[in-house]
């Protein structure tokens, strides 16, 4: 019987009432029905994505599709227990709404050992020598994995967004840092300790801006929304008349949006400057593409959003510095496709043991 025929039935008889339970010539019972096992297709994980500023969460379904998500505060202190503490309360919110989640994978900036899921320092967050898989097991009783937030993201866009069906993929995330993942023949590469393609910590410019890990000249720092800004700043200082200046109010108060807004406007200062951020990127990619030989290069993160500004310039780099250029073919560089929701989905996905 359909939705629809049972909503009309109002016969109130026998059959009416035991539904399935009398056979059909009304003669009999036949046995209930065995309960619909789960559909494999959608198994469900709780993917976590741990920020500077948000811990963003989410139900996600095997084929990547997000069924439910909340968000908190990071909690902006040193001690490390409180971000735990709201990890933890994602977690509860999301099993109590669905209990069928089979296991939880989390997204973390920093250096995180594999596959113990130990956060041992970041530069951005207040976690040290944090065991956080351990904790998260003990404490919800599911199996869990910890791995790096970019390698979460890599792993989200090779299975369900520009790389799908792709082998060897790079992925630079490109916001107030800068974070890559690598997947080569299908596979996240971590290193021995999963400490690996930390891709914003190589060395571009011996000479140039410190970067937040204590290095100077990583791409990072040289290459990011961070580098972005304090550029700008330097362009408004030696123009305090010029239009950085006027749309931040002072040329102290530059920021990387106050770049893009100006370089949207034409104006020349802000193009020349995202072409020196993408040059840099692409000296990076390029030797990226050096090391790797990938069939893809992938750009996530927030500046993604500035298009062709930056991504040009990148292209270019990479041509002009890539060893052997003139015998080979290189790899498009293009934007990702799953946003900022990347990192969530691709925890769970490494949760759920699904393949590239």
């Amino acid at each position: 019987m359909s939705q629809d025929e049972a909503a009309a039935d109002t016969s109130g008889g026998p059959a009416a009432a035991m539904g399935s339970a009398v056979g059909p010539s009304g003669r009999g019972t036949v046995p209930p029905e065995p309960p619909v096992p789960p559909d494999p297709e959608r198994r469900q994980a709780i993917g976590i994505d741990i920020g500077g500023t948000k811990i963003a969460a989410g139900v996600v379904a095997t084929g990547g599709e997000i069924i439910d998500r909340t968000l908190v505060p990071t909690p902006p202190v040193e001690d490390q227990e409180p971000t735990v503490a709201a990890i933890r309360e994602v977690i509860d919110t999301l099993r109590t709404r669905h209990p069928t989640a089979e296991a939880i994978g989390v997204g973390a900036a920093g250096l995180v050992e594999w596959p113990g899921g130990r956060i041992i320092w970041a530069p951005h967050n207040a976690y040290r020598q944090l065991p956080l898989r351990r904790l998260l097991y003990e404490g919800t009783g599911l199996p869990t994995v910890v791995d790096n937030d970019a390698n979460t993201a890599a792993w989200a866009e090779a299975c369900f967004g520009a790389g799908v069906g792709v082998g060897h993929v790079v992925l630079l995330t490109v916001g107030t840092g800068i974070g890559g993942g690598l997947v080569l023949g299908g596979q996240l590469y971590r290193g021995a300790t999963g400490l690996g393609a930390e891709v914003g910590h190589m060395t571009v410019d011996p000479d140039g801006d410190p970067c937040a890990c204590g290095n100077l000249g990583c791409l990072e720092a040289m290459a990011s929304g961070t580098a972005l800004g304090r550029a700008g700043r330097r362009a408004a200082a030696a123009d305090p008349g010029g239009r950085l200046a006027q749309l931040a109010g002072a040329p102290d108060a530059v920021t990387g949006e106050v770049v893009f807004q100006a370089a949207q406007e034409g104006d020349p200062t802000a193009r020349e400057l995202f072409e020196q951020l993408g040059f840099w990127l692409g000296v990076g990619i390029a030797s990226l593409v050096s090391l790797f030989d990938p069939e893809l290069v992938v750009i996530g993160g927030g500046l993604v959003a500035t298009g062709d500004l930056l991504l040009e310039p990148a292209r270019a780099a990479m041509e002009r510095y890539t060893f052997a250029r003139p015998h080979r073919e290189l790899p498009p560089v293009v934007p990702a496709l799953l946003g900022h929701e990347a990192g969530l989905v691709g925890a769970a996905a490494l949760a759920l043991g699904t393949r590239a």
